[in-house]
């Protein structure tokens, strides 16, 4: 019984050590749930801050382009702002929702706590982290006018249209990878269906929406 035993764990010690580093960034994109299991099994953690660090940054320039900062600030500040303030500061978003799908994933018979799922979400951002290069690529051929009105870009060449056509397309792609890493990665971790990990990673939306929709709503209602 001990030999069998001895095998056993010489058999997962085997499987850990066939994943390496560079599995783990490549053969993601094709076996996310295994690498994922080992990622957890493992508490793999190298590179967890650097990717953090990246994801601020990445998030960062998503929302300064959604909010048109280019209207009011530099192209210096806005990416100043995004690289320093984004990448040092972004992975607590991150945490905080790490902590919050924690929490709700109880209610849906999920195990995992903040610490493990925020490590996931760590290698999970790693599409969306390689779309910076595109978005650089988009900044590099507009400039400030990235982060400003998008009818800007009617005005420019065609060739320069594609251009950004083609990388805003990969660049949605990769985050849509994203969603999918995440969705995978969350039920690997918290041992749940997909189905339920769709709906945990919902849950801490609509937590902090609905209360804020319902506040909204009575203030209106008291003005009228």
């Amino acid at each position: 019984m001990e030999t069998k035993n001895t095998e056993d764990q010489f058999a997962e010690f085997e499987k850990y050590e066939a994943l390496s580093d560079q599995d783990i960034f490549t053969k993601i994109w094709t076996e996310p749930r295994r690498i994922f299991r080992f990622i957890n099994d493992t508490r793999y953690d190298k590179y967890l801050y650097l990717l953090m660090f990246l994801a601020g940054v990445a998030s960062a320039f998503q929302r300064s382009s959604s909010k048109n900062m280019g209207d009011h600030s530099s192209l210096f500040l806005i990416v100043f702002g995004c690289v320093i303030l984004g990448g040092a500061l972004g992975w607590i978003s991150y945490y905080i929702y790490a902590a919050l799908l924690s929490w709700s994933g109880k209610w849906l018979n999920g195990v995992g706590d903040t610490s493990s799922i925020f490590r996931m979400m760590a290698y999970a951002v790693i599409p969306s982290i390689l779309g910076l290069f595109f978005l650089f690529l988009q900044i590099a051929v507009y400039g400030v006018d990235y982060f400003t009105d998008f009818a800007g870009y009617l005005e420019k060449s065609v060739l320069i249209n594609v251009i950004f056509w083609i990388s805003f397309v990969i660049e949605n792609l990769l985050s849509l990878a994203t969603l999918v890493f995440m969705v995978i990665g969350l039920s690997e971790v918290q041992k749940i269906s997909i189905g339920k990990a769709i709906i945990n990673l919902l849950l801490p939306i609509a937590i902090i929406v609905v209360p804020i929709l319902i506040i909204v709503l009575i203030a209106f209602l008291v003005k009228v």
